[in-house]
């Protein structure tokens, strides 16, 4: 009787890490080495999540990487980081946080290792990202979405 009573522990584990999708373009190429190396960088990031069992979540990171000289574009890369995690015994908010922060701070470092791979390996000199505070994004995310919502309720009123 006391096992039934006791709280399900949470549990969480990385069961695969693996590379979803690479992409990698220098359409200037070799026309862009030809002049001073002043480059701006920009970086766009999202993640996904999928319920593939009752206890199983695929987390995808897709880090899109935008390096261009003047208005010539250097470089585009798109890598999609993607883990399945076995979560089990978390609330609804504590679920969400872990699949919209905790998981994709598991993947950023590989993602950004592989874009620093991919750089070099185009010629370029080499582009360590800096990290990322997804809990922070994160927080930001849930808080947009409760503005949105209390907008919403206060324009239906």
């Amino acid at each position: 009787m006391a096992e039934e009573q006791a709280p399900k522990q949470p549990v969480f584990a990385l069961q695969r890490l693996y590379l979803k999708d690479l992409s990698f373009e220098s359409p200037n190429s070799p026309g862009i080495f030809q002049g001073e190396w002043k480059p701006q960088v920009n970086m766009d990031l999202n993640t996904e999540n999928e319920k593939l069992s009752d206890n199983q979540w695929e987390v995808s990171l897709t880090l899109t990487i935008t390096s261009k000289v003047e208005d010539k574009t250097a470089f585009l890369i798109e890598v999609q980081q993607a883990g399945v995690f076995l979560i089990d015994g978390l609330e609804p908010q504590q679920l969400a946080q872990t699949l919209g922060a905790f998981c994709p701070n598991i993947l950023f470092p590989y993602a950004r290792e592989v874009v620093d791979s991919l750089v070099v390996k185009g010629s370029f000199p080499a582009l360590m990202l800096q990290p990322v505070n997804f809990d922070a994004i994160y927080a930001d995310a849930v808080r947009r979405r409760q503005a949105e919502a209390e907008s919403a309720g206060a324009t239906k009123q």
